[in-house]
């Protein structure tokens, strides 16, 4: 019997496992104006505090609005919730929209992109700064690309199940140990994830904005685009940073990856030192490292844990180990008013539980640049049908397609354990679906996209029908897990908590950085 076999008989033994995965999402949409070029206005007040509100902040930008749900623990009550926020927020909007696709279109001047702003405290300063730095070491068009972020969580009945009555620390370090060998096979798999979900085969041109490129793109319009593309948000163009490709960050325990991204946050940048941290009495990033803070280290996945009143994350992670896994490698869906499907939810509930129930070998570096290499050409190539497309290391290489057929075999052993617990066929009919989608790659989340895309003329004019639909859906929504008085009532705790949190500062911004940074001496 095979390790994965022995461990998924293990899990089945208690078939309330699979009822009790946690999972949220963190949705990210740009507002727009109805001529189809980025708001220029400030967040709405009417949403509240950006800085305190649990469900509705913003990223990088006053126009790039977050859509957080707290955790559940079953999937109709995940999709209510992203549901009703996307309802209350398009309530407040004046006229805008929520732009539908992962990459941004119609920025006639990057300056239009204004900062995002949280309030006179340090905490606050401190995060516009942050942004700050990104724009400079980036640009704002990198930062406003959009995303969807899963987060997911395995019950503790999961880890009794596999590693039966243990001391808290003993539990601490199996679970820590667990999630990171998920983490190395989600690099060694995840790029599952752009063939079938990606969903940014094209660009706008605008988008380039004199940045240079070797992709072979074609032209429609204005718009760009790669015939086999997946997930041009994953590419180079899109939401990387080349001064980390070098920071070699290890994956195979807790504490090697703590040592990586302790060093990273604490290793010069002359990219970086170069752009310098004051001009005109200004502060333009928040340090020259390679990382201003850990937020900034860019991955398809991170292990997180929920962090205390003023605890970095990896200080919450040294502290209590892992928690939960953020998923990051997922476009927005366009074809979602949410930006993600039940369907994607299903998937991601079988590939996470394979990646933790399979064997996973520690991972070099060599190994970890190869399967990088596999990730690009999912990313620009994955359509591609056929031998022209292989993927693999350590000498065993295959077509894509023979990859995926021979990992599905393994994920509808889990799926048929899933149904049985829920008494149906949900998880089982999703991946019948997807079988299709292996051989017939045009049926992929970027081939229907494509699609689209040259069936409207262009990024912008499919992008902007899909917001006119979805916009009268937002608008004939009912609640179904909250409520308008309790989206109300959120709207003004969050204004309170911000009050109180500029209220509660005692020293200057300047010292307040010193103290945040003395860790860094």
């Amino acid at each position: 019997m095979t390790i994965f076999s022995q461990r998924l008989k293990q899990v089945t033994a208690n078939k309330q496992v699979f009822k009790q995965y946690g999972r949220g999402v963190e949705r990210e949409t740009l507002r727009y104006k109805t001529d189809g070029l980025i708001a220029t206005t400030p967040h709405p007040q009417s949403l509240g505090s950006p800085l305190t509100h649990q469900w509705i902040t913003t990223d990088f930008s006053e126009s790039l609005m977050e859509f957080i749900t707290p955790v559940s623990h079953d999937i109709p009550s995940l999709l209510a919730q992203l549901q009703d926020i996307h309802h209350y927020a398009h309530s407040k909007l004046d006229g805008e929209q929520l732009w539908p696709l992962s990459m941004p279109c119609a920025v006639q001047n990057e300056e239009d992109i204004s900062l995002a702003q949280y309030g006179t405290s340090n905490p606050g300063k401190m995060k516009t700064l942050y942004r700050q730095g990104l724009k400079h070491r980036y640009g704002s068009l990198m930062q406003i690309i959009s995303g969807v972020h899963f987060n997911f969580s395995f019950p503790e009945s999961f880890w009794d199940s596999l590693y039966g009555e243990q001391d808290s620390a003993s539990r601490q370090a199996s679970k820590s140990e667990a999630y990171f060998g998920l983490i190395r096979n989600y690099y060694r798999f995840g790029w599952l994830i752009p063939y079938f979900f990606g969903a940014s085969p094209a660009i706008c041109s605008t988008f380039l904005q004199g940045r240079e490129t070797n992709l072979p793109f074609e032209e429609l319009n204005k718009t760009l685009y790669l015939p086999h593309a997946t997930s041009l948000r994953l590419s180079d163009l899109g939401y990387t940073n080349s001064e980390q490709s070098d920071l070699k960050i290890s994956f195979n325990s807790i504490e090697e990856y703590l040592q990586g991204l302790n060093r990273a946050i604490r290793t010069p940048s002359a990219a970086f030192s170069k752009i310098g941290l004051e001009e005109e009495g200004h502060l333009k990033q928040l340090n020259s490292n390679v990382l201003q803070i850990e937020n900034e280290l860019y991955a398809p996945i991170r292990p997180k844990r929920v962090a205390r009143s003023g605890e970095k994350p990896s200080e919450a992670l040294e502290r209590g180990g892992v928690e939960y896994i953020e998923i990051r490698a997922l476009d927005v869906n366009p074809f979602s008013s949410v930006g993600i499907s039940e369907r994607q939810i299903r998937f991601l509930d079988v590939f996470i539980t394979w990646c933790a129930l399979s064997e996973s070998a520690p991972m070099d570096n060599c190994e970890l640049t190869c399967w990088q290499r596999n990730w690009n050409s999912v990313i620009t190539e994955g359509r591609r049908k056929g031998v022209d497309l292989t993927i693999g290391c350590d000498g065993e290489k295959l077509p894509l397609q023979q990859w995926v057929h021979r990992i599905f075999d393994q994920f509808e052993m889990i799926a048929k354990e899933m149904d049985a617990a829920h008494g149906n066929n949900d998880y089982q009919d999703v991946l019948i679906e997807l079988r299709d989608w292996i051989d017939e790659p045009e049926l992929t989340l970027s081939g229907k996209m494509l699609e689209k895309v040259k069936q409207y003329g262009g990024n912008g004019q499919f992008g902007m029908q899909l917001g006119n639909s979805y916009q009268e859906q937002y608008r004939q929504h009912k609640y179904g897990a909250y409520s308008k008085p309790i989206m109300d009532q959120e709207v003004l705790d969050s204004m309170d908590k911000q009050q109180q949190i500029e209220a509660a500062d005692t020293v200057d911004f300047e010292q307040y950085l010193k103290d945040y940074f003395a860790y860094l001496k």
